[in-house]
C-alpha cells in the first residue's frame, strides 16, 4: 500500500517547465528553413536599403569651425606659387640633373620663407609578401638588395613652427613630385602648396606646426610616403646616410651645393621633426581637364578598409561646395549608373516614398530613382575598394599610424590658360587653407564622428547601426541551420527512417535526450580542419613562388595552380573521399559535415566583420546562400526530382560564383570589359592583396 502510494505521489509531481528561451531556441531550430529564407531576403533587401537610408553628414566637432573666417590668401601668395611653378617648368632644367634641381628650387622657395628645410634621402623598398610580416608593424619593408648610387629618391621637408604652439602637434601637406617625369599638374599641385605654406609664415594664429613634404614620387607615391613616415615615427641611432655616403659619396653634393649657397641658413642635413600628426593632406592636381566645372575628388580609403575620420572629409567637403564652389566627387562604379532593374527598384523605393509621405508628411522615406541609383553605385565602390584592403592614394600610409588623412584630387577645367591657373591656385590655395585652420582649432584628436562609415554621396552617409543590421540579418541563419542539422543527423541513427524531419527531432527532444554523447561529428570536423589547412598552404605558395628567380607572372600562376592541386590530391588520398561511407549512412554523414562548415564559415565571418566589415558583407552576400543550399550532387541526383534538379541548377551557380577566380573575373568583367580577360590578371590582384598585407588575402583562401 505504501509502495502505491509513494508511485502516485511521483507521477503526479509536475515536470520542470522550459525555459522561454529554450523554447523559443527549439521554435527557430525546428523552422530554420523558414527563418533561414525570411532572414537572407531581408539581409538583401537592407543592403539595397541603404542610399534610402543614408543620412546628411554634418559636423560633430564644434571647434572646428569651418569657414567662420575669411580666407587670407591673398593675390600677392598666388603670384608667389604662380612663380614657382614656371621655374618647375621651365625649359632652364637641364634633363640629366632636373631631379636635383627641382628639388633645389623647391628648397630654396622654403628657404626663402624662413622655413626649416631638410632632405630625407631614402631607396626603394619591395612589398614582399611574407608569412612572420603579415601582421607586423608598418616598419616591416624590405630593402632592395642590389641598389646603385643612382636609384635613391629625395624627399623635400619644410617645417613651419608655430609662434602659439609648444611643438607638441602638426598638420601635414603632401605634394607627390615626380622629379624626374613632372608634369603641369603636380607643378600645379606644389605651387598650390607653397602658395599656402608662404601665408602660414605670416600669420599669427597658428598653433600647431605645419610640415610640408614634397614626396619624390619616382618610386611611387605611396612608397616615398610610407618611407619617410617610418623614419619619422621610429627615430634611429645609427644614420642611414652615413653608410650611404661612404657607398655612394656623390650624393651628398645635393646637400653641400645648398648650405654653400645660403649662408646662416635654417638648412639641416639631419631628419627634422615635429610634433604629434593631428591630421594629413595629400593634394594631386591632375594634367586631365574637366569639360564643365572644376571639380574635386576626395580618396579616404587606406589598408584593410580603415577611414579617416568622417569629420575631416566633411570640413573638406564643406568648404569646398559652400566656400570655393567646387564640385565633390566620390568613387563610383560606373557600370552600375547605367543598369536598368537598379533604375527601376529606384523607381518602386521612390513611390513607396510618396505613398508613405502621403500618410504621414513626417514619414522622409523614398528618394529619386536617379539619387538612388547613384548612391548604389557610390556604396557599391566604398564596400569594394574598403574590402579590396589596398590604400586609393598616399593618404594610406598615414592611416597604418592612426593618423586621419585624406587625398584630394583637382580636376581644374582647364589648366594651360593663365587666368585658369591662377583661379586654380586660389580656390585650391583657400581650400586647404581653411582645411589647415579648421584642425588647427582642435585641441584633442579627432574622436567625436564615425571611424565606420559607407560613403552613398561626398555629402550622405550610412554609420555603423545602420550597415550591420544588412550584415546580422545575413549570418543568423547560420548557427540555427547549423544546429538543425546536427539534431537532424544525431536522431537519424536512434530513429526510423519515416521519423526523419527537423521537427519531429525537436520535438521529442526529451524523450531521446540530445546530449552531447555522440562524438561523430569529430569526424567532419576533421575534414573541415584539412580543407582549411588546404586554405592556409595554398596562401603560403606565393611566398615559395616569388623566390623562383626570373619567373613570369604567367608562370608563377601556372606553378601555383599545380602545386594546389597537387596539395589538394595528397590531402584527399589521405582523408580519403569526405563520402566514402556506406549509403545508408551518407545523409548522416553529410549532415554532420555541413554542420560543422557553416559553424566555421559563421565564426569566420564574424572574426573579419571586426577586422574589415566590407569583406564580410561582400563575403556573406556570396557565401550564405551556397552554405544554406549545398548538398552533394549524388545524393540529388539519385533523388530525380523537380526540387533536386533545381538545387543542382543553384548550387553550380552560387559554387561558380563564390570561387574566387571565377568572382574576380565576373567583376572585372563588369567594371571593364570581358574581352580583356587574361589569366594572368588574377594572379597580378592577388600578388597585390598579399603585398599590401590585405586581409582579405587571408579571407578567400582560409574562409
Amino acid at each position: 500500500m505504501a509502495e502505491t502510494k509513494e508511485k502516485s505521489e511521483t507521477d503526479e509531481k509536475p515536470k520542470p517547465r522550459v525555459r522561454p528561451i529554450v523554447r523559443l531556441g527549439i521554435f527557430l531550430i525546428s523552422h530554420s528553413f523558414l527563418v533561414s529564407v525570411v532572414c537572407c531576403s531581408a539581409g538583401v533587401l537592407a543592403l539595397f536599403l541603404l542610399p534610402v537610408l543614408a543620412k546628411n553628414t554634418y559636423i560633430s566637432e564644434n571647434a572646428l569651425m569651418p569657414g567662420s573666417a575669411s580666407p587670407m590668401l591673398s593675390n600677392q601668395h598666388i603670384s608667389n606659387g604662380n612663380r614657382l611653378v614656371k621655374d618647375l617648368t621651365g625649359s632652364k632644367l637641364k634633363s640629366s640633373e632636373t631631379g636635383i634641381e627641382s628639388q633645389r628650387i623647391i628648397a630654396q622657395y622654403m628657404l626663402d620663407l624662413g622655413a626649416e628645410v631638410s632632405f630625407h634621402k631614402f631607396h626603394p623598398q619591395l612589398n614582399q609578401f611574407h608569412p612572420l610580416h603579415f601582421f607586423s608593424t608598418p616598419d616591416s619593408g624590405i630593402m632592395q638588395e642590389n641598389y646603385s648610387c643612382s636609384s635613391y629618391g629625395i624627399n623635400t621637408v619644410g617645417i613651419i613652427r608655430a609662434p602659439r604652439s609648444d611643438g607638441k602637434e602638426a598638420i601635414i601637406l603632401v605634394t607627390p613630385y615626380n622629379t624626374l617625369k613632372s608634369g603641369l599638374g603636380e607643378a600645379l599641385s606644389v605651387g598650390i602648396a607653397y602658395s599656402v605654406f608662404s601665408l602660414l609664415t605670416q600669420v599669427t594664429w597658428l598653433a600647431k606646426d605645419i610640415i610640408w613634404l614634397v614626396a619624390d614620387s619616382r618610386y611611387g607615391e605611396y612608397e616615398a610616403v610610407a618611407v619617410w613616415l617610418r623614419d619619422y615615427q621610429t627615430p634611429k641611432f645609427s644614420s642611414l646616410s652615413t653608410i650611404n655616403a661612404e657607398m655612394c659619396p656623390d650624393i651628398n653634393n645635393l646637400y653641400e651645393l645648398n648650405v654653400n649657397s645660403i649662408a646662416g641658413s635654417k638648412f639641416s642635413n639631419s631628419f627634422r621633426r615635429a610634433g604629434t600628426m593631428a591630421a594629413a593632406l595629400v593634394l594631386k592636381v591632375r594634367d586631365q581637364s574637366e569639360q564643365f566645372e572644376d571639380t574635386i575628388s576626395i580618396y579616404a580609403e587606406a589598408s584593410n578598409g580603415q577611414m579617416p575620420n568622417l569629420d575631416l572629409i566633411n570640413v573638406v567637403n564643406y568648404l569646398a561646395v559652400h566656400r570655393q564652389g567646387l564640385r565633390v566627387k566620390v568613387e563610383k562604379l560606373w557600370s552600375l549608373l547605367n543598369s536598368s532593374w537598379l533604375r527601376n527598384l529606384g523607381e518602386i523605393f521612390e513611390s513607396l516614398g510618396k505613398v508613405a509621405k502621403s500618410l504621414n508628411p513626417e514619414w522622409k522615406f523614398g528618394i529619386p530613382a536617379t539619387e538612388y541609383v547613384e548612391g548604389i553605385a557610390t556604396l557599391a565602390s566604398s564596400l569594394y575598394y574598403q574590402a579590396l584592403g589596398v590604400p586609393t592614394g598616399p593618404h594610406g600610409a598615414f592611416r597604418d599610424y592612426q593618423v586621419d588623412a585624406v587625398t584630394l584630387e583637382i580636376l581644374p577645367r582647364f589648366s594651360s590658360d593663365k587666368v585658369r591657373r591662377n583661379d586654380i591656385l586660389l580656390r585650391g590655395g583657400r581650400l586647404i587653407e581653411g582645411v589647415i585652420r579648421s584642425v588647427n582649432n582642435l585641441l584633442e584628436k579627432f574622436h567625436q564622428s564615425f571611424f565606420l562609415y559607407l560613403l552613398t554621396s561626398p555629402s550622405k552617409f550610412v554609420s555603423v547601426g545602420v550597415y550591420m543590421i544588412a550584415f546580422a540579418l545575413l549570418i543568423v541563419p547560420l548557427p540555427m541551420v547549423a544546429a538543425s542539422l546536427y539534431v537532424d543527423a544525431s536522431s537519424l541513427g536512434n530513429c526510423s527512417k519515416s521519423d526523419n524531419s527537423t521537427t519531429s527531432a525537436i520535438t521529442n527532444t526529451d524523450e531521446r535526450g540530445i546530449t552531447v554523447r555522440s562524438w561523430r561529428w569529430l569526424n567532419s570536423a576533421k575534414l573541415v580542419f584539412v580543407v582549411h589547412l588546404w586554405g592556409a598552404i595554398v596562401s603560403l605558395l606565393p611566398y615559395f613562388i616569388c623566390q623562383i628567380p626570373d619567373c613570369s607572372p604567367t608562370t608563377s600562376f601556372m606553378i601555383w595552380v599545380l602545386l594546389s592541386m597537387l596539395s589538394l590530391l595528397a590531402l584527399y588520398s589521405v582523408l580519403a573521399s569526405p563520402l566514402s561511407y556506406a549509403e545508408a549512412s551518407q545523409e548522416k554523414e553529410w549532415a554532420f559535415v555541413k554542420s560543422v562548415t557553416i559553424s566555421s564559415v559563421f565564426i569566420g565571418l564574424g572574426l573579419m566583420s571586426v577586422i574589415n566589415f566590407a569583406t564580410a558583407e561582400i563575403g556573406a552576400l556570396l557565401m550564405v546562400p551556397m552554405c544554406l543550399l549545398a548538398r552533394p550532387l549524388k545524393l540529388d541526383i539519385r533523388a530525380g526530382t523537380l526540387r533536386s534538379f533545381s538545387r543542382i541548377i543553384c548550387n553550380l551557380v552560387l559554387g561558380l560564383i563564390a570561387f574566387p577566380p571565377a568572382a574576380f573575373f565576373l567583376l572585372k568583367g563588369m567594371l571593364d570589359d570581358f574581352g580583356s580577360l587574361n589569366a594572368v590578371d588574377f594572379w597580378m590582384w592577388v600578388e597585390s592583396l598579399w603585398a599590401w598585407n590585405s586581409a582579405t588575402y587571408l579571407f578567400i583562401a582560409k574562409v
